[in-house]
């Protein structure tokens, strides 16, 4: 019989617009429900209940290699404007030995917020790695 082992979090692909992108990073899946706390002056009780309110979604981080000529995402920054950009659905698989995803995470309306150059340091030998920040409208999960 075979053991049954967690999925390990370095084989994820990200797709928007059909196109497959590779990443070192994607953090900041994350999503919240606030606690709307209440009490009506009848209640018998002398506490609050809690219920759940409106859902939260936190920024997400992608951070990938410098290639030279691959200008996505400058093009994709270069649409923030006041009050306009273009917003992109995501997709972010975490994927099995075969490829397969196992979670998926859709992402609703992204667009970036913030582009990060890397670091650069004449005495090392590190790749160079840009990031980016995207504000999304709506995070869903699937697990296989």
């Amino acid at each position: 019989m075979a053991a049954d082992y967690p999925v390990p979090s370095f084989h994820f692909q990200v797709s928007w617009g059909g196109a497959k992108l590779a990443f070192t990073e994607a953090s900041g899946l994350k999503v919240e429900t606030e606690v709307v706390e209440y009490r009506d002056g009848l209640s018998p009780e002398f506490s609050k209940i809690k219920m759940p309110g409106q859902r939260k979604f936190s920024d997400i981080t992608l951070k990938r290699g410098v290639f030279k000529g691959d200008n996505e995402f400058y093009q994709w920054w270069n649409t923030v404007a006041l009050n306009k950009v273009e917003r992109r659905d995501i997709v972010i698989s975490l994927l099995d030995e075969k490829h397969e995803p196992v979670v998926v995470w859709k992402v609703k309306n992204a667009w970036p917020s913030s582009l990060e150059g890397p670091s650069l340091n004449a005495s090392g030998s590190e790749v160079a790695i840009e990031s980016l920040t995207i504000v999304n409208e709506g995070i869903t999960i699937q697990n296989a």
